[in-house]
């Protein structure tokens, strides 16, 4: 059973949805990734969503676009990303890791290389928002050759027969998305999010998670109601911006400790 699998076993025996961080690697500085990880682990983090920075991150809102940019600043690329998961790794850390990045990076990487590299670092899937199902059969392939997981999207506005394809090459668990648009913290979630999952679950059994906008706990608390996990990621990448940099770590940790719920049930 992969640590992915292992997890959502272990938070839905708990009654709870998987809280999801997600981090941009070389933000705000080269090596912050280091030391938030471990810290949001402690304080209750289930899995990291780790961010590749990328100079057109066509899903990202304003947020973590900034956070893209800044880590390309600091001159942090894919390989630093990798080198990331490993020394998370050697100092412990124990929560999945997915590596979140565009496919252009990926593709010059090479995806074969890309997978390989990346389980023997030890993470332990890829989120690529820009791979259409249409053209991910390579990098299926390449994912289940080395292990690692493929998280695939879907959106509300996604149809039946598009949710279906995409199912059938998605493991780990599925990515819906939370709104029409791009990421960034929003005040209120969706409400057509409960049929848009239910739709979803018609074609799969594989976990789902949301993302794009979840911002509070109350709102991972409504996740937890309809969906195996929630990703928070702009309201996370503000905390971090807005803290003194002797006070980054603990306000991060704060802020994850403030989104753990224990009250939610599980779908």
């Amino acid at each position: 059973m992969s640590r992915i699998a292992k997890t959502f076993a272990r938070t839905r025996a708990e009654r709870r949805p998987a809280l999801m961080p997600y981090l941009m690697t070389g933000f705000p500085e080269r090596g912050s990734a280091l030391e938030l990880a471990p810290a949001l682990e402690a304080a209750g983090a289930d899995m990291f969503e780790l961010g590749v920075p990328f100079s057109d991150p066509l899903a990202d809102g304003a947020t973590i676009q900034r956070a893209s940019e800044r880590a390309l600043a600091n001159g942090t690329r894919l390989h630093d990303s990798l080198a990331t998961v490993a020394t998370l790794r050697e100092h412990g850390l124990q929560a999945p890791v997915v590596l979140m990045g565009y496919y252009n990076p990926f593709l010059q990487y090479g995806i074969e290389r890309l997978t390989r590299d990346a389980a023997a670092a030890g993470a332990d899937g890829l989120i690529i928002p820009d791979l259409p199902p249409e053209e991910a059969e390579t990098t299926h392939a390449a994912c289940r050759a080395a292990g690692l997981d493929l998280i695939m999207f879907v959106a509300p506005t996604t149809p039946d027969e598009r949710i279906a394809q995409i199912a059938r090459l998605a493991s780990g668990f599925i990515y819906c998305v939370a709104l029409t648009g791009v990421t960034g913290a929003r005040s209120e979630l969706w409400s057509g999010l409960p049929d848009f999952l239910a739709r979803v679950r018609q074609h799969t059994d594989v976990p789902l998670v949301v993302g794009f906008g979840i911002s509070t706990a109350e709102h991972v608390r409504q996740v937890g109601q309809i969906a195996a996990g929630a990703i928070v990621a702009s309201a996370l990448i503000t905390t971090i911006e807005a803290a003194p940099p002797p006070e980054r770590v603990e306000r991060a940790a704060a802020f994850v400790r403030t989104l753990r719920t224990d009250e939610a049930r599980y779908s």
